[in-house]
């Protein structure tokens, strides 16, 4: 079961990675707000049909949830909206890895003390190397992105 779980979430990294690319062109004529707005409506309409269809549970229920919980779907606004944004100015890997990097960094501070009632895993050395890496590759993938950007500008 674990390995069909990576598997689905690889799956989701890659549409991921071709939604941010998309998205950041589509922001370039259509404007950002308005791209991630389409986004938004459209997982609206597909969700839609998969509650009617496929539901298990209570919609309203989402209404007696605790407020800090439904800040979820801000912080999932805000992601996808600073996504468009990033694509076109350093391109799709570099603002992926910029995501995942934030990710690793508050993961690692969620884990360490358990917030959210998650299951509390201590920083340990093996974490800390993992965010030096990921934010390595970061800076070498962008400085990547400065330069080929540049060349292609001297050539034009």
């Amino acid at each position: 079961m674990g390995l069909f779980m990576i598997l689905f979430t690889l799956i989701g990294g890659i549409t991921l990675s071709a939604q941010s690319s998309i998205n950041g062109t589509l922001s370039q004529k259509a404007g950002t707000i308005e791209t991630t707005f389409l986004t938004f409506l459209t997982g609206t309409m597909f969700l839609f049909i998969f509650i009617v269809f496929f539901g298990r549970g209570n919609i309203l229920a989402l209404l007696e949830a605790p407020k800090w919980q439904l800040s979820a779907a801000f912080l999932g606004t805000a992601y996808l909206l600073l996504t468009v944004i990033a694509v076109p100015k350093i391109g799709v890997i570099a603002a992926n890895i910029a995501g995942i990097a934030g990710q690793l960094i508050i993961g690692v501070i969620i884990d360490h003390f358990g917030w959210f009632n998650s299951l509390v895993i201590e920083i340990d050395i093996k974490r800390v190397f993992a965010i030096i890496f990921m934010l390595l590759s970061l800076y070498f993938i962008y400085k990547g992105n400065k330069r080929s950007k540049e060349k292609i500008q001297t050539n034009n």
